[in-house]
Parts: structure tokens; C-alpha cells; sequence
């Protein structure tokens, strides 16, 4: 899988993670603290959606590590609100497991290419 190909691919993991979201903020309980928390977590997950989108089209290293590092906090945010869903006993853990084992990975994937740009950008700067 080349570049161009693996950025698709994530493109759409992260679309598909938010939509997941939104399907289940849709099913939380009717309590005040499932409200905030599921507006958080709607925030926090289209936003890695939406900023991931706009790492394919910037023109920077500059750029994209900007966005990047966006994405990387949005899904870090993400996974936080999804595990006080659990603690707080809002959302069993067999209900949200696979999400959160999503938004990990997506987090690891991001997490490793911000890395990895940065190394980058930091050698041509040498």
C-alpha cells in the first residue's frame, strides 16, 4: 500500500469512527452528564475526522504536522470521553470496546506518522 493509498484508508477509518459516535451519542441516556459527555465526544471525534480529511491537502510539512497534531489530540480527547462513559457507568464496556479499541489504534497510527513527520521535517532542516 503506498502513501497515497494508507492516507485514503485512514480517511475513511476516521469517517466511519465518527459516524460510530454519532450513532451512539444517539443512544445514550437521557441524564444531564450523558448529555455533556456525548457533546464533548461529538466534538472531539469529527474533529479527527474532518482534520485528518485536511492532511491530505495541505502543502506543507509544516502544515501537516499542524494538522496532525490536532488529529492526534482529537482522538486522544476521543478515547478519554469514551472510557468516563465506561467509569462513570453511563455505557457498559461490552457496548463500547470495539470503538475504543478503534480510536486507539487510530490514535497509535496518528500518533506514529506525527513522529515520523517530525523526524522528517527535522532532518531537511539539518
Amino acid at each position: 500500500m503506498d502513501t497515497i493509498e494508507k492516507i485514503e484508508a485512514l480517511k475513511k477509518r476516521t469517517k466511519q469512527m465518527a459516524l460510530r459516535v454519532i450513532k451512539m451519542t444517539q443512544k445514550l441516556p437521557k441524564t444531564d452528564e450523558a448529555r455533556v459527555i456525548g457533546k464533548q465526544i461529538l466534538r472531539s471525534a469529527t474533529s479527527v475526522a474532518a482534520n485528518y480529511r485536511a492532511v491530505a491537502r495541505n502543502r506543507s510539512d509544516a502544515e501537516r504536522i499542524s494538522k496532525l497534531s490536532i488529529v492526534t489530540e482529537e482522538a486522544d480527547e476521543t478515547l478519554f470521553w469514551l472510557e468516563l462513559l465506561v467509569e462513570a457507568e453511563i455505557v457498559p464496556i461490552t457496548k463500547l470496546s470495539d470503538l475504543m479499541a478503534e480510536c486507539e489504534e487510530i490514535l497509535k497510527m496518528t500518533s506514529k506518522s506525527l513522529s515520523n513527520l517530525k523526524e522528517k521535517a527535522n532532518k531537511k532542516r539539518e
